[in-house]
């Protein structure tokens, strides 16, 4: 096997072994990354929905309150407002998910599911807790979850949720008094819970490997061409020239010029050695053939 050969295998495994590395870290990170951005997107979404319901508590529900002995109106509940809003966002963008989930709520569509009912139940045994993430499998694939907590802190919550007997008779009408009461100031009562699939961040992480390990890749082979430049130039030529003098003079033959090569490294110290040697054998076969 030739030095260039094996020179290049080497060269390759080491870039091999390199490129195995850092697709690695980068993936980890670039799905790291990914996750952060599909976070702030779910970071907008809640806000946007805590936007329609501050509208709907200031700006709508006064409107419709002088009849609300009479007829109740959902429209006037922030719970129902915000999620509304969002069903119409969910038409452009399907894949990504709210609900205003609670474990006693008045309106039976907001009852929290199974694993709902597990991240609220964390929220209310830690109340430091701002936030809950969790990634969990779906019929859709796997999604990443934030579950944010919603926590009584208006007292004017209580004025229907606390007790049936107080509460706007419009709604009872239409609730019932089973549920959605009971409620205590500062009592976690649910949360809001966004997702969006995996799919997100894990596409978004492919995308950018691929773009990082083609830059790498590229960066490799303009290494290994130019290191083969330089090994041809500096190490295999003279390496080369002096290989076919060293045959000639071991045949009898020193009608070949001397090699000189130019400069400070081992090359050039290794090619002069290699002339005065010549020149030693070349006298020492003088005085033989005297």
């Amino acid at each position: 096997m030739r030095l260039r050969t094996k020179f290049n295998l080497v060269l390759i495994v080491a870039c091999f072994l390199g490129l195995s590395a850092a697709s690695f870290l980068t993936y980890r990170a670039a799905q790291q990354n990914a996750l952060q951005e599909i976070e702030n997107e779910i970071a907008l979404i809640r806000a946007n929905a805590l936007a329609v319901r501050n509208y709907t508590s200031t700006g709508i529900k006064p409107l419709l309150s002088d009849g609300n002995d009479i007829l109740f109106l959902p429209h006037s509940v922030p719970s129902f407002s915000a999620q509304t809003v969002f069903a119409k966002f969910q038409e452009t963008f399907p894949d990504y998910y709210y609900k205003e989930a609670a474990l006693n709520p008045t309106n039976p569509d907001d009852l929290a599911e199974d694993w709902e009912a597990v991240l609220i139940n964390q929220l209310r045994a830690n109340p430091d807790l701002d936030r809950i993430s969790v990634i969990r499998d779906t019929s859709a694939g796997r999604v990443f979850a934030v579950a944010f907590p919603f926590t009584i802190t208006n007292p004017g919550c209580l004025d229907c949720h606390s007790d049936p007997a107080i509460a706007p008779a419009a709604m009872i009408d239409l609730y019932g008094t089973e549920n959605g009461f009971g409620w205590e100031m500062n009592e976690t009562i649910g949360a809001q819970i966004i997702w969006a699939p995996m799919s997100l961040a894990d596409q978004r992480a492919m995308d950018l490997i691929v773009v990082i390990m083609l830059a790498i890749v590229a960066a490799f082979a303009v290494v290994i061409v130019l290191v083969n430049v330089m090994l041809s130039r500096i190490v295999l030529k003279p390496v080369s020239v002096m290989s076919e003098i060293s045959e000639q003079v071991s045949m009898g033959d020193f009608s070949a010029p001397e090699y000189v090569k130019k400069g400070k490294d081992e090359i050039s110290s290794l090619s002069t050695s290699f002339n005065r040697m010549r020149r030693s054998l070349d006298s020492a076969m003088k005085l033989l053939d005297d």
